[in-house]
């Protein structure tokens, strides 16, 4: 298990990293609503959406939390203190310079959006700097980009299988061998903040 923990630095906040399937949408509210509004980092969020609907997650996920939550813009920055999230049938991704970038290319696991590519392109960018955390959903998607994190020296939380709603996404995330910790939904926000707080915790 890497003991490691996340420092922010003068430019770059660190990332959460929050992917999601079947099930997210209470997933997503029992984290967001654990976290201080106060919270040094940026979280981003793929939520394997529904491309033919309007997305409602917004105010759905704004009610659960104080974080300033909003579907992510082409170009943006991540601020410390808010959550963006992929919009429908757009990938997220951060390129190398932390800017974020929405692409429309093919589905990735069969979804667009996917956390493999943002998995995979923000643990490029941040490095050492970047949680990632893959909660409920019915598919693989996020096992490869947990591979990429942890290659860069990202730290892994995955919900417990036992206690999700659909086991696909975390079990085979855990399958990987390269996951730090294993934690039911309601334990993730708790770990987050002792990880970016580890002088607070100890």
């Amino acid at each position: 298990m890497n003991s490691r923990q996340p420092e922010t630095s003068p430019d770059r906040c660190a990332i959460v990293l929050v992917a999601s399937s079947a099930g997210g949408i209470q997933g997503l509210q029992t984290l967001l609503g654990g976290l201080d509004p106060g919270l040094p980092a940026s979280v981003l969020v793929t939520q394997h959406l529904r491309r033919d609907r309007v997305t409602h997650i917004v105010p759905i996920l704004s009610r659960a939390t104080g974080l300033r939550v909003k579907l992510a813009e082409d170009g943006e920055h991540p601020r410390a203190g808010s959550v963006c999230i992929a919009p429908p049938d757009h990938h997220l991704c951060v390129e190398t310079h932390g800017a974020l970038s929405l692409s429309r290319e093919g589905p990735v696991n069969y979804a667009r959006p996917a956390a493999d590519p943002l998995f995979e392109s923000a643990s490029k960018a941040y490095g050492p700097l970047v949680i990632a955390c893959v909660l409920t959903g019915s598919d693989g998607d996020g096992a490869r980009g947990v591979k990429a994190v942890k290659s860069r020296g990202g730290v892994v939380i995955v919900e417990d299988p036992a206690t999700a709603a659909f086991q696909g996404m975390p079990q085979s995330a855990v399958q990987t061998g390269q996951v730090d910790f294993v934690r039911p939904a309601d334990g993730i926000a708790p770990l987050i903040h002792q990880l970016l707080h580890p002088a607070r915790s100890s």
